[in-house]
């Protein structure tokens, strides 16, 4: 068994190893129906766990792991190797090598996500809720902000933003403040939908400033959200790996371009969809997550 951990800071990576199959068992600590694939795809901060059968001729073969990025972003398009050395190997045996997929490989990208589902076992089942009291939908993205000492941004800076609010990190810690009703920490006004509609995979708005600040989305204890994240072509359509901390959640859809609220859900997986901690929003594209907030921790912030 090998755990796979993308340690990256920004890309998704391919994975491989040179004639052989990996059977995927594990994602983020929650088992999943196994599946046999030569190519896994794994997010910055996602964990993969795969066995490996060793029964090839002694010998060595080439492991590889690649960027994906199918978005116009220039990335390092480096591939990283090892060698998986079989005992009785010699050391001048020549290596058996593989070629990763192209960076744009979105189809072997896709074909790797949608083989990913629950065990939904008697004895690991899928608690997917079925029931939504908060239905949220944050678009997920950049923007750009005025900067006058950021002189090689002409006195602009590029800023992260969901729902056109860019996080401002707190002197004190969120959960601090708020389990000793710290006031003046944060502001419980953050948007359930984004202040702005426009077409979010398409041509942005004019103004691309957001609002800064330290602002949380209130949850009651044991409360199901449905949570539908947007990417935007703000600047560029990219991927972006969304870590939940204190909860797994359930992938229950995923599409291309703008998500519509309408006829989307109707292709929702509410029976066996993958249970994980991390999920990439893909590259021009939407994914929605179900969770229960239980964790008595984190019940009152998002």
């Amino acid at each position: 068994m090998l755990r796979l951990i993308n340690a990256a800071l920004n890309e998704e990576l391919f994975f491989k190893i040179a004639g052989h199959k990996l059977t995927v068992v594990e994602v983020d600590a929650i088992y999943v129906k196994p599946f046999r694939t030569d190519t896994v795809l794994i997010a910055p901060g996602q964990t993969t766990n795969v066995l490996v059968t060793a029964q090839k001729n002694p010998g060595k073969y080439l492991i590889a792991a690649s960027p994906f990025m199918d978005a116009p972003i220039a990335v390092d398009n480096m591939t990283a190797t090892a060698t998986l050395h079989y005992s009785g190997a010699l050391a001048n045996s020549p290596t058996t090598l593989t070629s990763p997929p192209p960076k744009n490989a979105t189809a072997v990208a896709n074909q790797f996500t949608a083989s990913l589902r629950s065990l939904n076992s008697k004895k690991f089942p899928a608690k997917v809720p079925l029931t939504v009291d908060h239905n949220l939908f944050f678009t997920v993205g950049l923007g750009v902000n005025p900067c006058p000492s950021c002189k090689a941004g002409n006195g602009s800076r590029v800023v992260a933003s969901i729902n056109n609010v860019t996080f401002v990190m707190p002197t004190t810690a969120l959960l601090q403040a708020h389990f000793f009703n710290i006031s003046g920490v944060f502001t419980t006004d953050f948007p359930a939908k984004p202040p702005h509609v426009f077409n979010y995979t398409g041509t942005p708005p004019t103004n691309l400033q957001t609002i800064s600040g330290t602002k949380v989305y209130r949850l009651s204890y044991n409360s199901t959200v449905q949570l539908v994240m947007q990417d935007t072509g703000i600047i560029s359509p990219e991927n972006h790996p969304i870590h939940l901390h204190g909860f797994n959640f359930f992938a229950v859809g995923r599409g291309v371009g703008n998500y519509n609220p309408k006829t989307d859900p109707k292709k929702f997986n509410l029976v066996d969809p993958v249970e994980r901690n991390t999920i990439g929003v893909p590259s021009g594209g939407w994914v929605a997550i179900r969770f229960r907030a239980d964790n008595p921790d984190e019940e009152e912030l998002y």
